[in-house]
Parts: structure tokens; C-alpha cells; sequence
């Protein structure tokens, strides 16, 4: 079977594609046919920058896709062959709190990832698909959406009528849109595109700010907001951008850091005077990917996917994401 492999530290021109032999389940795991992947910028800095991402190569990158089950190992009663399911983006986080095992089982990374014709996962790390979803819409949950959903409704709490912020156009944030608006929260969005907020405006942000238009976008939010803040920032931007989100959140706030995109330096000051509620979030939890696809089954959610690539075009797929043009998830095709 063919399987994308990072071989060196050259970047996404170095990313390989290889024969593997096809793998067999051992017992409690399940054989996939992988028909779809999507892409997450921790995906693209582990092909450009595995060195410094701390990965073993050769590896198989991409934390996420879904599949067909088509063979199923000794022990496995939750699955059996035809199933469709995704991929979790830990195969060893199963419900809890997060562990060292856990975090020693990041595909993609800690281990080989989706981008294969077929993978071997754990049954307790793996999850049935809404039947409403096609395989390339599924592929775009296990990291993005999960990541939106941890922040927002697990350790977030939302609720009707809360206030969020949500930083730029990518996958998790564009999840966090549907989500906040599924569950009638007040959704804030920025951007340097006003055809990327028009976009969001129509899937139900209710304001929105062009950051290069508008540098002091935190003071715009103030205004918005008649001076109280935001009840949640789904930080994505990093060290660069957390000081206007302490800004623009309000007293007693939750900001969930998700992102680095941006470098700098934080004062914690601020946090302490506002009794800010400051959560770190990687992701997530099977059981909190199952209660998100029930909701997302429940209201017939469709994941926004900006272009889907064909599998042998991988490299031009990671390079249309470098390009920072898209509007939520990029998608490879098997």
C-alpha cells in the first residue's frame, strides 16, 4: 500500500510517497482503508520542520482521517467490517484526563499518522462517523473540530447568549463558528480578508473585524461589546495575539490557547486583574469526540472544506495551506 512518509528535514518538497507493506491488525485494533485526510497547520509544521517538531522520521504524517473498516484484530466488539469511522487524533486518550500515554500517541507525530491507503488503529481509538457526513467531510473532525469543541463546550461551558471571539478563518476557528452559533452564542470574528468575514457573517457571526484594516482590533471588540468583553476567546494566534485577547475578554473570562502561530512575550499581570480563566488545549478526548458527533449528527452539521486534493497531490495541498489563503479545511482525497 502507498503511504506519504517525512524522510528528512527538507520540507514539504522532501515529502515522499512510498510503498509500505499493508498492515494487519493485532488484537483490539481495526484495519482501515483510508478514503480521506485533512490537514491542521501542526501537520504542516511537522512536514516542514520535524527537527524542531521533535519527529522521528521516516514518518507518516496527517493526525487525521476516515475510513472503511475493513478487518478487525482479536477482541474488537465495537466495529466490524464496513463500518465507517475516523481516526482519533490520540489513540490512547480514550476518556479522563489527559496522560503522558496519551500524549505519547499523537498521530502523526508521536506515531505514524492517516496518510496511508490503509492504517491499523485502536478500537478505543477510533470513532463511528455521522452517516450524513461523507468520508472527505469526516476526515475534517478529529483535530479541528475536537480542538473547537474541547475549547468551547468542555472546558468552556457555552451557553445561549455568551460572546465569542474567534481569530481568523481557519479550520478550528470556522468549527467554532458553527458550533457557537448551533448552540445560540454571539459570534465575533476576525480577518484581514472582508470576503472571508462576509463569508462568515453569512454562516452566523454577528460582527466582525478586519484586524489590518482595524491593528487595535481588541478595542473595536470593546466597542462591540459596549465595554464588557467577550465571554470567550478561541485563541488561535499564539504569544503575538493573546495580549489584545486578555483585552478584548472580560472580567472573569475564559480564554481557550489553542494556537502559536505568532511569537512574543506576556505580561500575566493582566490575567491576575481580571480573573481571566486561562485553559491550555490540545485536542481532545474519544469521549468528547462521541458527544460532538452526536450533536454535529443531531443538527446535520456539514464541515466547511475549502479544496480537496487528490492523494498524489499532497505536496500542493500543504503548500495551498502555507499560502494561508483558505477559508476552513483542506482536504486529501483517496
Amino acid at each position: 500500500m502507498k503511504a506519504y512518509e517525512i524522510q528528512g528535514d527538507g520540507g514539504i518538497d522532501a515529502l515522499t510517497l512510498v510503498e509500505r507493506p499493508s498492515p494487519e491488525p493485532g488484537p483490539g485494533q481495526i484495519k482501515v482503508k483510508v478514503r480521506a485526510n485533512s490537514l491542521n497547520f501542526r501537520d504542516l509544521n511537522t512536514v516542514r520542520y520535524p527537527d524542531r517538531m521533535g519527529v522521528a522520521y521516516p514518518r507518516v504524517p496527517n493526525s487525521d482521517g476516515a475510513g472503511e473498516v475493513v478487518a478487525v484484530g482479536d477482541g474488537v466488539a465495537e466495529f466490524k467490517p464496513g463500518d465507517r469511522v475516523a481516526g482519533c487524533f490520540f489513540q490512547d486518550w480514550a476518556s479522563g484526563d489527559v496522560s503522558p500515554s496519551a500524549m505519547a500517541s499523537a498521530m502523526g507525530g508521536a506515531i505514524d499518522g492517516m496518510a496511508a491507503e490503509e492504517v491499523v488503529l485502536n478500537e478505543r481509538g477510533t470513532v463511528a462517523i455521522p452517516d450524513h457526513l461523507s468520508y472527505e467531510e469526516a476526515a475534517t473532525l478529529p483535530c479541528a473540530a475536537l480542538t473547537a469543541w474541547h475549547a468551547l463546550v468542555v472546558k468552556g461551558g457555552l451557553k445561549a447568549g455568551d460572546t465569542v471571539l474567534l481569530l481568523g478563518t481557519g479550520g478550528v476557528s470556522i468549527f467554532a463558528l458553527q458550533f457557537a452559533a448551533m448552540m445560540g452564542a454571539r459570534v465575533i470574528i476576525t480577518s484581514k480578508s472582508d470576503e472571508k468575514l462576509e463569508r462568515a457573517k453569512a454562516m452566523g457571526a454577528r460582527a466582525t473585524v478586519n484586524y489590518q484594516t482595524t491593528p487595535d482590533w481588541a478595542k473595536e471588540v470593546g466597542a462591540i461589546t459596549e465595554g464588557r468583553g467577550v465571554d470567550h476567546v478561541v485563541e488561535v494566534g499564539g504569544a503575538g495575539t493573546l495580549e489584545a485577547s486578555i483585552e478584548a475578554v472580560r472580567l472573569g473570562g475564559h480564554i481557550a490557547l489553542i494556537g502559536v502561530l505568532t511569537m512574543g512575550t506576556i505580561n500575566p499581570m493582566p490575567i491576575l486583574r481580571k480573573s481571566i480563566r486561562l485553559n491550555g488545549i490540545y485536542v481532545g478526548s474519544r469521549a468528547w469526540f462521541q458527544d460532538m458527533n452526536a450533536a454535529i449528527a443531531a443538527r446535520e452539521l456539514k464541515p466547511v472544506i475549502d479544496k480537496v486534493f487528490a492523494f498524489d497531490e499532497a505536496q500542493d495541498a500543504f503548500r495551498h495551506m502555507e499560502g494561508a489563503g483558505h477559508f476552513g479545511k483542506i482536504v486529501l482525497t483517496l
